[in-house]
């Protein structure tokens, strides 16, 4: 018998509910998803301004366009998005790839898609592209890197799209050896790298910077040890995020990233 004011004690049914009840609350909660760290952002480097953006290759479409399917050039982001838009794609990112002629075609080996469209150039000479080493932005299936040109030709990765600008900001760790603290050119550049083979880093200045600054923000800010610059002067943007469609003049290879569109 039990005695008047006495608890009783929750039998195994009674927990089962009382579990059961808590569940259906915290269901909602558990179920929401974490918001996602924004791709692109402004970020502050040795007294200078950048924009920064990150992706990661085994879940982001990172590709390289330079013609559409009539193998006119884009020459543009907004003809890029526009193309993107028709086959059911959203541009998320979007940043001039590597150095082109008056023509759009890019200088240096270019691979779309797997194929070859130009070949590589190893030759030295008074440009940016050509002050040696030079190097090969390549992304593959999960997987992209940043190689002087010389390596990479010597044993080219599983690669799906390629392409090649100079001078390397960054080789092994070590500053290109022509990089020096001491230069005065300053101007907005752009650049790439790519961490533990999967997270591409791209980098625009927001403001004239030197050679030396610009490599010491992939080395030192980044933690890139390996970081190609793609150019200067014509270095444009498309990011959304940061509210940002740089259409300042005909670009040539473009590298971009892209999404289904949303319903």
């Amino acid at each position: 018998m039990r005695a008047r004011g006495a608890k009783r004690r929750p039998t195994a049914a009674g927990w089962l509910a009382a579990f059961g009840a808590l569940t259906v609350l915290l269901a909602p909660l558990a179920a929401a998803p974490a918001q996602a760290a924004p791709a692109c952002a402004p970020r502050d480097f040795a007294s200078a301004r950048y924009a920064v953006c990150s992706f990661d290759a085994r879940r982001d479409d990172i590709r390289l366009y330079w013609a559409d399917a009539q193998r006119k050039p884009y020459g543009s982001f907004a003809a890029l998005a526009q193309d993107l838009a028709a086959h059911g794609r959203t541009l998320r990112f979007a940043m001039n790839g590597g150095m082109f002629g008056d023509d759009l075609a890019p200088v240096g080996l270019y691979i779309e898609d797997g194929k070859r469209r130009v070949r590589a150039d190893t030759r030295a000479g008074p440009s940016n592209f050509h002050l040696l080493p030079n190097g090969v932005f390549w992304i593959g299936d999960g997987v992209a890197g940043v190689e002087e040109t010389s390596r990479y030709l010597a044993a080219p990765p599983p690669t799906r799209f390629a392409t090649q600008s100079g001078p390397m900001l960054v080789i092994d760790g070590r500053i290109h050896p022509k990089i020096l603290p001491t230069g005065t050119s300053e101007k907005i550049r752009n650049g790439v790298c790519v961490r533990d083979g999967t997270t591409a880093i791209f980098a625009i200045a927001e403001e004239p910077v030197t050679f030396y600054d610009f490599a010491l923000l992939f080395r030192d800010g980044l933690g890139c040890a390996n970081a190609l610059f793609l150019d200067g002067s014509v270095s444009s943007l498309y990011a959304p995020e940061l509210g940002r469609d740089d259409e300042l003049t005909p670009l040539g290879p473009m590298i971009g990233v892209s999404a289904p569109a949303s319903p």
